[in-house]
């Protein structure tokens, strides 16, 4: 007897990702990559790096973390939330489901107490939402960022010695500077008048940041004016994003059919690539999370070794009786 998970119909894109008109950064991701080797006197110390991504400009903002631990990750969100604005929504992967990062990081991480990051962040409006365990597709827009940001990181740090928390910090800092200035739209050939639009655009006024306002004087009507021209500008950026942006994200590659919804008592595998086919665990649904399309995107099976939470990808209905005996 063979089973093959069928996921549920691709779902629309998530309001994070479609939220128009907001200040970037309203809608966060938050991932961790390293570790990253600097000098500190004649010791050498390893730093982390912590990557929040605008889930709807696609802009990002990099921290430099000295430590693995629930206070130091703390420290690093206030940082982000002090020269970022609080947003409306913080998604994160689980530490313990972090794709292609070490051990180490993975073990740290799994040890951060997630209840205290949700209770020292979670406010009337503000939200902390840990994807499900085993999710990679659900992260991948962080993911991806993070391999941008190591493949630079590469080409960019000296290769004959360790560099110093400050060159390190810096080098951050230009990373984050060279990634906010990717186009996300169509680049034209031929036309100079009508840059690409990039993350950049909404947070500094102009592709590059090399182009910033200019005030003459500081008058009431220049400021007033200033002021204006800076949100005629933004409004422009906004419009060039839902007409040449947004129907590029939006279009479905996969996942047209729909198929048998996963319903509680429906016996389970839970496919594990990390484990041959043999040894996936089998188990019972005893849950379902129903997302606003009305289709099942993930599920808690219970098996013989645990209680799990599975997104619906994960999960390969068996052609068994929900009323027959395990």
């Amino acid at each position: 007897m063979t089973a093959k998970p069928h996921p549920p119909p691709m779902a629309d894109l998530p309001k994070a990702r479609l939220a128009a008109f907001v200040r970037p950064f309203s809608y966060l991701g938050i991932d961790y990559f390293g570790p990253m080797l600097v000098v500190v006197g004649r010791r050498v110390e390893k730093r982390w790096g912590v990557l929040a991504t605008c889930l709807t400009t696609r802009a990002v903002h990099i921290e430099l973390a000295h430590s693995l631990t629930t206070d130091s990750c703390i420290m690093c969100l206030q940082n982000i939330i002090a020269r970022r604005g609080t947003p409306i929504e913080i998604i994160s992967d689980r530490g313990t489901n972090l794709i292609g990062a070490s051990k180490e990081l993975k073990e740290a991480l799994g040890k951060v107490d997630e209840d205290r990051l949700i209770k020292e962040f979670t406010t009337e409006n503000l939200k902390w939402v840990f994807n499900p365990p085993a999710s990679h597709h659900m992260g991948g827009s962080w993911e991806r960022l993070i391999q941008s940001v190591k493949k630079i990181l590469t080409s960019i740090l000296p290769t004959q010695r360790l560099p110093t928390d400050e060159v390190l910090r810096n080098t951050l800092v230009m990373i984050e500077n060279i990634i906010n200035s990717r186009p996300l739209t169509y680049v034209p050939v031929d036309d100079d008048a009508a840059p690409a639009l990039t993350p950049n655009s909404f947070l500094l006024g102009s592709t590059d940041g090399s182009k910033p306002l200019v005030l003459h004087n500081d008058s009431g009507v220049a400021l007033r004016s200033a002021w204006k021209s800076s949100q005629i500008l933004a409004n422009m950026f906004w419009k060039k994003w839902l007409e040449e942006y947004l129907p590029e994200i939006t279009r479905r590659s996969k996942w047209f059919t729909a198929g048998r919804k996963i319903q509680i008592g429906d016996i389970v595998i839970v496919v594990d690539p990390s484990f041959p086919r043999n040894c996936w665990p089998k188990g019972r649904i005893i849950a379902t999370k129903v997302s606003k399309d009305g289709q099942v995107r993930s599920a808690t099976v219970q098996t013989a070794a645990g209680i799990y939470e599975r997104p619906a990808v994960r999960l390969a209905v068996l052609d068994v009786g929900a009323d027959r005996s395990d």
